[in-house]
């Protein structure tokens, strides 16, 4: 059985519209002279540029760089990472989208963690998968995915993929890459292991390195959505091997990632000493939330991304508290999944902090 759905085992299909870019690397030199694009080249832009601005406006008149070479130029750098291991796509969720178009067929088993990060579930079923679940390790103190019950699941379906959320999402815990290496090796040789690394950037070991490599049969996502503060305009990648980016270009969407989304994302990574700052302050946020919630007798176990987890005893009152939360204003996340409907995900915001700011949670738990 092939790793990747059958169809693409083919030449093509090839991207119909590389791009200007594209085609001025090719040719090495500018076109000043653009004839041929259906884009609004020649809108003014009035509106637009006295509230945004002229450089703002200059960049929506023209699709972006459908190689993201910039971006994945920047990447490659900072990561040690070769370009053709690199795939910019419009962020983390259309990178999961984009892996199972590409290594599933309509029927294929796909396994993940029962009350993982929902959207790789409402994306699976959207490709006609079979989804498996296996429960987290749930006690007290511990909310882990279970990675032997997922390898084991993944050999009983034959599935074609398994996803992982690495830290995790929604309880906060990270498993080592040695983990990640010994989980990888138990699964069957033609399934893709779907490595979501979406809070990668707040694991302790970020900069280690191994934090670039594509390893063999992991697609590894990421986005600048967290800790790059670039939620709303949609950009992540994919580190994996260059057959398996190969792959994705197939039946990727080439002008999915905006020019502007493509110029936010090459200047925050020529300003790495601004994202360190932030990713610091957020860590720091995190602990003392993780402390005081604690200190209220709250079970909150050990997270390594940009929130904290409290487990609570019932579901009932994890709804209650959530309810009570929104009627006074203040959103919390709480897992749509039955497995989880015990547990709460608090973002480490300075707001979280403030007094007041979460009292039904408070009076839950002196209860």
């Amino acid at each position: 059985m092939p790793r990747y759905a059958r169809h693409l085992y083919r030449d093509g299909p090839h991207n119909p519209f590389p791009g200007i870019k594209a085609l001025e690397r090719r040719l090495g030199r500018a076109i000043p002279y653009q004839l041929g694009s259906n884009e609004g080249l020649d809108m003014p832009h009035r509106a637009l540029s006295a509230r945004f601005g002229n450089a703002v406006a200059e960049l929506a008149r023209g699709y972006g760089d459908a190689q993201a070479l910039g971006v994945r130029q920047r990447l490659s750098a900072a990561l040690d990472t070769p370009l053709d291991a690199l795939l910019v796509d419009a962020g983390a969720d259309s990178l999961i989208a984009l892996a199972l178009r590409a290594t599933c067929e309509p029927g294929a088993a796909v396994v993940a963690s029962a009350g993982t990060y929902p959207t790789f579930g409402y994306f699976a079923l959207g490709q006609g998968c079979v989804m498996h679940e296996v429960a987290y390790r749930d006690a007290p103190g511990l909310l882990a995915p279970d990675l032997e019950a997922l390898a084991e699941a993944a050999n009983e379906q034959s599935a074609r993929l398994v996803y992982l959320a690495n830290p995790d999402n929604p309880s906060g815990h990270l498993h080592d890459d040695a983990a990640i290496q010994r989980l990888r090796e138990a699964l069957p040789e033609t399934c893709t292991l779907l490595l979501d690394e979406a809070y990668h950037d707040f694991r302790p070991d970020a900069g280690s390195a191994s934090a670039g490599a594509a390893w063999p049969g992991v697609i590894r996502l990421r986005t600048l959505s967290k800790a790059h503060g670039l939620a709303g305009l949609r950009i992540g990648y994919a580190i994996a091997e260059p057959e398996a980016v190969e792959i994705m270009h197939k039946v990727r969407i080439h002008y999915a990632v905006s020019s502007l989304a493509l110029a936010a994302a090459e200047t925050v990574l020529d300003h790495p000493d601004e994202t360190r700052e932030h990713i610091d302050a957020v860590i720091a946020r995190r602990e003392r939330l993780a402390d005081w919630l604690r200190e209220l007798g709250a079970d909150v176990p050990t997270s390594d991304t940009n929130f904290v987890a409290v487990r609570l005893s019932e579901a009932d009152t994890a709804a209650r508290v959530h309810r009570e939360l929104l009627e006074a204003g203040s959103l919390i996340h709480r897992p749509p999944h039955p497995a989880l409907g015990h547990v709460l995900r608090i973002s480490a915001v300075e707001d979280a902090l403030r007094p007041g700011r979460l009292t039904a949670l408070e009076r839950a738990l002196a209860e």
